[in-house]
């Protein structure tokens, strides 16, 4: 296989990432508005899936860049290793699908990088960069999401406070398909974006670019892989996050949603990959503690909590892994 043929490969490889990004992360544009009763779930993932489109022109690139550039040593990062990573990011993210878990597609990819990097040249293969205001916000996104939607919560029941709750549910119904609207956005400017940087990570390595900007077309493709997965739906992990944590009504879908993209959009200004499932988890959680701490399953937020712990390090190992069994198939990489 020659460079440039390797190079369109891994860039195949990628949208495949992006497709199953967005189909293990359908759970988080769609679990509310599905729970709540708002969209049928045909309905919601072809309009969680517009929106995701339709984000990734909104706010730059800035995330990209961190992700192509900001975790490894891009001097040394060639082709196999982008490809190592994307493996090692998939794998993950079918594992967890699998277990139902609603983890981070972002943390799995960067991980995955990391782990491909440090494989091939060990500590030297990465960089400080972003790794410390990143694996910060993995604690961060869940709790700005939450003391979001918990603040959210308390101004629509003040607000709405004569109302009966079935008068509020009939406003909030129309309002949450703007919520969710809002909050696939984030998602989409986000989430989409990782796969760009990557893309174009590897246009550089494989010399078709000499500086790290991302073309049009790379934005295009992304945007539509994503929204693509989105449309294929992730129902096992909807359950996890739409029932099992709290019981929601639109109400509080609305203020979840909300909390949510203001968490993704805060992170997506600051240039950083964050992680929408920890934010709407967050905000989730947020909402649900309003009514009762009893409300909310804790059990279940810690299994999902654990599950983010390890999605880094899980996935660097297992792209490590892939990157030294490529290298003993072909001598040299």
């Amino acid at each position: 296989m020659n460079s440039f043929d390797l190079v369109v490969f891994i860039i195949f490889v990628a949208l495949i990432f992006d497709y199953i990004n967005g189909f293990h992360d359908a759970a988080n544009s769609i679990a509310t508005v599905v729970s709540t009763r708002v969209l049928t779930p045909g309905v919601a993932v072809v309009w969680a899936a517009v929106f995701n489109f339709l984000a990734a022109y909104l706010l730059g690139t800035g995330v990209a860049a961190t992700v192509g550039s900001g975790f490894v040593n891009v001097h040394l990062v060639t082709p196999w290793v982008l490809l190592a990573g994307l493996v090692g990011a998939i794998l993950w993210d079918i594992f967890t699908w699998f277990l139902a878990l609603p983890t981070s597609s972002s943390h799995a990819l960067i991980g995955g990088y990391a782990g491909a990097a440090f494989a091939k040249a060990g500590f030297a293969g990465l960089v400080a960069g972003k790794w410390g205001i990143t694996l910060a916000f993995i604690v961060l996104s869940p709790l700005i999401g939450l003391v979001a939607a918990y603040l959210l919560s308390v101004a629509v029941y003040w607000s709405f406070r004569k109302f009966t709750p079935s008068r509020m549910d009939r406003h909030f119904r129309r309002y949450q398909l703007v919520s969710a609207a809002f909050f696939s956005c984030a998602h989409g400017t986000n989430d989409a974006q990782k796969t760009m940087g990557i893309i174009t990570a590897v246009l550089v390595a494989g010399g078709l670019q000499k500086d790290f900007h991302v073309p049009s077309w790379v934005i295009a493709a992304s945007s539509a892989a994503i929204g693509l997965g989105t449309m294929s739906g992730g129902w096992r992990i909807v359950r996890t996050m739409g029932t099992r944590l709290t019981r929601l009504q639109p109400r509080g879908g609305f203020c979840a949603e909300t909390g949510a993209a203001i968490s993704i959009l805060f992170a997506t200004w600051l240039g950083l990959p964050v992680s929408s499932t920890h934010a709407i988890a967050g905000a989730i959680v947020g909402v649900g503690s309003i009514q009762r701490t009893r409300a909310v399953r804790w059990h279940v937020a810690s299994g999902i909590v654990t599950a983010w712990i390890l999605t880094i390090p899980a996935a660097a190992v297992v792209a490590a892994l892939v990157y030294s069994v490529i290298r003993l198939c072909i001598p040299g990489v």
